[in-house]
C-alpha cells in the first residue's frame, strides 16, 4: 500500500472491454486516477469476469470488487422500483445484498472520497458521508430516454414516459447527496433539472494517444459508422444511414463495425447491398480507416460521441448532426461537417468526395482540434482537483 489517498471508484458495470461509452471513460479515468489515488474499484456485473479482463484493471487498481446481479434480484428490484416511483434502472442495478457488500467495504477501506459513475450506482452509496462523494451523471439519462419515446412501439410508449419522468425526478433529488457533481459536456448539464446544476463541472471525455498514429491505407468504403449496436440511437443511426442516405445515393458503399449488433442492424445488412457488416474488432482503428468519411446522424441520444473523437484523431473527415456537435463544439466547415437533413447529409458527402481541398482541411483541422482539446490526462486532472476541492 502506498501513502496515496484511498479512492472507491463505484461503478455500474466493470470498465472493460471497452465497447461501451460508459466503460472507455470509466477505463481511461481509472488509468489517470490510480497516478494520484490508490483506486478501489466496485462494479456491478450481471456476468463472471473474465480473469484476463481483471488483469487488464489490476495495474491500476489496489483491489478490485465484483457486486453480482441475478436475474431475480433485477426482477424483484424493477418491480420495487415500479411501486417506490424510483427510475426502473435505479431497480435494475441495485441489490441489496450488494448494498450490504459495498457497506463492509467502505468501512474495512475508510475511504478518502468516493468517485460513483452514473445515476445507476448512487442508491449503494448516496447515505455514506463519512467522506466527500462525487457523481459523475455522465450525461442527460433522462433526456435521452425522453428522446427516445416517439421511436418507440406503440405498447412501450408509457414504459420510457414513466422511466423519463422518473429519472428527471430522480437526477434531481440525488444531486444534493453528493458533495461534487460532474457531467460530460455543457449541453446536457441544462437538462439536469436542479435549481444548482450550475455547480455540476462539465469533465468531457479524451481520446487514447494511440489513436493518433495509425497508417491510413486505401479507403475501401466511402462511409463508415461504429458504435455500440445494440444502443438504440446507434440502431437509429444504422436505419438514418441505409434508408435516408443509401437509398437515395445507389452508388454509397458504408462499413458498419461495432459490439453486440441487434437484430435490426443484421437485418439492414442483410437487406442492403451497400452495408458491409463487421461487428467488432480487436483493434477499431482498422475500421475506422477503411472509410473515406466517418458519419454519425444521432438524432437521439445523449453525451459525447467518442466515435467522433476517435475517427477525427485518425485524421478522417466527419459529418454528424448538430445534436452531437454541440457536445464537442467542432467549428462546422473548419473541423467538422455538420447536418441535420438527408439532403444536407448527402450533399456533405459529395462535397467532400469530390472536393480534396476540402477534404484535407477538414481530416487536419479535425486532428488538431481534438489534439488541442481532449485529452484524457487534462480532463481527469480537473476531476481530480474536483474530488479533492474541500
Amino acid at each position: 500500500m502506498s501513502n496515496k489517498d484511498k479512492l472507491v471508484v463505484l461503478l455500474s458495470r466493470f470498465p472493460y472491454p471497452l465497447e461501451k461509452g460508459d466503460k472507455l471513460r470509466a477505463y481511461h479515468q481509472i488509468t489517470e486516477l490510480s497516478k494520484t489515488f490508490d483506486v478501489f474499484l466496485i462494479a456491478v456485473s450481471e456476468k463472471e469476469i473474465p480473469a484476463e479482463h481483471h488483469t487488464q484493471l489490476a495495474h491500476f487498481c489496489e483491489e478490485i470488487h465484483i457486486i453480482r446481479i441475478t436475474k431475480l434480484s433485477i426482477f424483484l428490484n424493477l418491480f420495487l422500483s415500479f411501486i417506490s416511483n424510483k427510475p426502473f434502472q435505479i431497480g435494475y442495478f441495485f441489490s441489496f445484498k450488494g448494498k450490504r457488500k459495498v457497506d463492509l467495504l467502505l468501512q474495512r477501506i475508510q475511504p478518502k472520497y468516493i468517485y460513483s459513475q452514473l445515476v445507476r450506482t448512487s442508491e449503494y452509496i448516496k447515505n455514506y458521508h463519512a467522506c466527500p462523494k462525487t457523481i459523475d451523471y455522465m450525461d442527460a439519462l433522462s433526456k435521452g430516454i425522453e428522446r427516445r419515446i416517439d421511436k418507440a412501439p406503440w405498447y412501450a410508449k408509457w414504459v420510457f414516459r414513466s422511466e423519463a419522468k422518473r429519472l428527471k425526478n430522480y437526477e434531481r433529488v440525488i444531486f444534493d447527496y453528493f458533495e461534487h457533481k460532474t457531467i460530460i459536456s455543457d449541453q446536457d448539464r441544462e437538462f439536469i433539472l436542479h435549481p444548482n446544476r450550475n455547480e455540476i463541472v462539465s469533465i468531457p471525455n479524451g481520446i487514447d494517444e494511440r489513436f493518433f498514429n495509425f497508417p491510413r491505407t486505401s479507403p475501401s468504403y466511402d462511409l463508415v459508422f461504429i458504435g455500440n449496436l445494440s444502443y438504440a440511437p446507434n440502431i437509429e443511426a444504422v436505419e438514418y444511414i441505409s434508408n435516408e442516405l443509401l437509398k437515395k445515393n445507389k452508388q454509397l458503399s458504408c462499413l458498419i463495425s461495432g459490439a453486440t449488433p441487434h437484430l435490426t442492424v443484421e437485418k439492414i445488412a442483410r437487406n442492403t447491398s451497400q452495408i458491409h457488416l463487421q461487428g467488432w474488432t480487436e483493434d477499431i482503428r482498422e475500421a475506422y480507416v477503411s472509410g473515406k468519411i466517418f458519419i454519425a446522424p444521432m438524432m437521439i441520444g445523449t453525451g459525447m460521441q467518442n466515435k467522433l473523437l476517435e475517427a477525427m484523431a485518425l485524421g478522417i473527415p466527419c459529418i454528424t448532426t448538430t445534436l452531437a456537435n454541440n457536445a464537442i463544439k467542432a467549428v462546422h466547415n473548419e473541423h467538422i461537417l455538420v447536418a441535420n437533413t438527408a439532403e444536407e447529409f448527402l450533399n456533405a458527402i459529395n462535397t467532400l468526395l469530390t472536393d480534396s481541398d476540402l477534404y484535407e482541411r477538414i481530416a487536419l483541422n479535425g486532428t488538431a482540434f481534438i489534439r488541442d482539446n481532449y485529452s484524457w490526462q487534462r480532463s481527469t486532472n480537473k476531476l481530480i482537483e474536483l474530488i479533492q476541492e474541500k
